[in-house]
């Protein structure tokens, strides 16, 4: 277990901005979508597991542009944790109002039949447990059930959630169809009370996650099965979450946007 700690990089101003989490947040679509984020006027808190570097780096190129920004340290899978995280930002950057599911986890490839509950375990403690926990309490601060001003929430699910992911990781595909569960069922429960809740769904992006599944150039093997011909840039998958959680998405819950290529 990472040691917890806050990264106190920057000291939050007076000035009113709409205050964004997103989890996993130090590198691949996380890191895109929380810069953009600052671009836009968000002040944003960049969750972290383990990279605390990686994270304060992201930290310093939101400074560079004149944005807020704090980097918390929090495994999502722990309540205990999740719940010191939106208090942590509560407290230094602000009412949240907008948050983006980005965290998740990802094992090598491998068949159904070589995988153990131990690693079933730590792919959904991690994709899916902690994404209904960050999401509960953003509906506790953004509802107007309990006397808040609404929101918008964005899961970031995957094309896995569609193929299923045969021979390679049929678990995360399972977890990422629980996402889009997820995202259904939430925005129906809190369309009411203020709240959007919607999910993108990337498909062959270039992110450092393949590495982790045990084939750093996966993106080049399958780019030619995609009908753009080509894998996609995290910043473009960003682009697509920002679009949801401005107004421009007033009339959008329940949605899931694939940004595949085409796929």
């Amino acid at each position: 277990m990472a040691v917890r700690r806050e990264v106190k990089v920057q000291e939050p101003s007076a000035e009113s901005s709409p205050v964004l989490i997103v989890t996993g947040a130090s590198r691949g679509i996380g890191s895109a979508t929380a810069i953009l984020a600052a671009r836009r006027g968000f002040s944003v808190c960049v969750n972290y597991l383990r990279e605390r570097e990686k994270a304060a780096e992201v930290v310093r190129s939101i400074q560079k542009e004149n944005g807020r920004a704090l980097a918390v340290q929090a495994d999502i899978s722990s309540e205990p944790d999740v719940v010191r995280l939106f208090e942590t930002v509560d407290r230094e950057l602000g009412h949240v109002s907008n948050l983006v599911n980005n965290a998740a986890t990802i094992e090598r490839q491998a068949r159904l039949d070589t995988m153990d509950a131990a690693r079933l375990s730590r792919t959904f403690a991690i994709n899916v447990i902690g994404a209904f926990l960050c999401s509960r309490e953003a509906v506790r601060r953004m509802s107007t059930r309990y006397g808040g001003k609404g929101g918008a929430i964005v899961n970031v699910s995957s094309g896995a959630a569609r193929a299923g992911s045969p021979g390679e990781y049929i678990d995360y595909a399972a977890s990422k169809g629980a996402i889009d569960t997820l995202t259904i069922g939430l925005a129906k429960e809190v369309a009411e009370e203020g709240i959007r809740v919607n999910a993108v769904r990337p498909g062959f992006i270039y992110t450092d996650l393949h590495a982790k599944a045990g084939e750093p150039a996966r993106v080049d093997r399958v780019k030619t099965s995609v009908p753009m011909q080509r894998g996609g840039q995290p910043e473009e998958v960003a682009g697509a979450i920002l679009w949801l959680l401005s107004n421009e998405a007033s009339y959008v819950t329940g949605a899931i946007l694939d940004v595949t290529g085409g796929r």
